[in-house]
């Protein structure tokens, strides 16, 4: 065979050659792709009678031992069994036995707002005490607490501050003031820390 000049062999093929090679090639490739076929073929799940029966048997079910539910999953368990129980006693009277139809809701008693009356104007020229000055939810709180103790209390709007309200005791008579203030004092509200007001 004749030699380049860096000493390497040089090979020439025909145009027979190279078709032999081409052939050689495709010849391969189609081995292969059989191979592959024939062997994913019988790699293939088998299905009818004989999965049946190379189906392994169930495993019995071991006993659950997980630990109690905390705390805070017992609300959730309650609730679980709590809508499971209408589905049991359902299934307990049998088809033959329909559900008795739901029964119309009574229609809610329009409550009575007691806040409405909470709110009002100090008499003119009369004492009151003050025991503070907070927005209109929390003032009206306040004065159906005082009126439960048996205080007789309002929630007064201030003129100079919309949204802001007094809290007020009375009227209370000169004579009586301090001993109001201890009574409130004795019921757990602010009584020493109230505010004398004149209107």
């Amino acid at each position: 065979m004749p030699r380049n000049e860096d000493g390497e062999f040089e090979l020439l093929l025909g145009n027979r050659q190279l078709m032999s090679v081409f052939f050689i090639v495709v010849i391969l490739l189609g081995v292969f792709f059989a191979m592959g076929y024939i062997v994913g073929r019988n790699s293939s799940p088998v299905t009818g009678p004989e999965v049946a029966s190379r189906r392994p048997e169930p495993k019995p079910v071991a006993p659950d031992i997980s630990p109690a539910p905390r705390e805070t999953e017992a609300p959730a368990a309650a609730a679980t069994k709590e809508a499971a129980a209408p589905k049991e006693t359902a299934s307990q009277q049998g088809p033959a036995t329909k559900p008795a139809p739901p029964e119309p809701a009574a229609p809610a008693p329009a409550k009575t707002s007691s806040r409405v009356a909470t709110s009002g104007q100090p008499e003119s020229g009369k004492t009151y005490l003050q025991l503070s000055a907070i927005d209109h939810d929390k003032a009206e709180i306040m004065v159906e607490l005082l009126r439960k103790k048996s205080f007789s209390a309002i929630a007064a709007e201030i003129p100079e501050k919309p949204g802001v309200f007094r809290v007020l005791v009375g009227p209370v008579a000169e004579a009586d003031v301090n001993k109001t203030r201890a009574d409130l004092q004795n019921a757990s509200f602010p009584g020493k820390e109230a505010v004398k007001r004149t209107f």
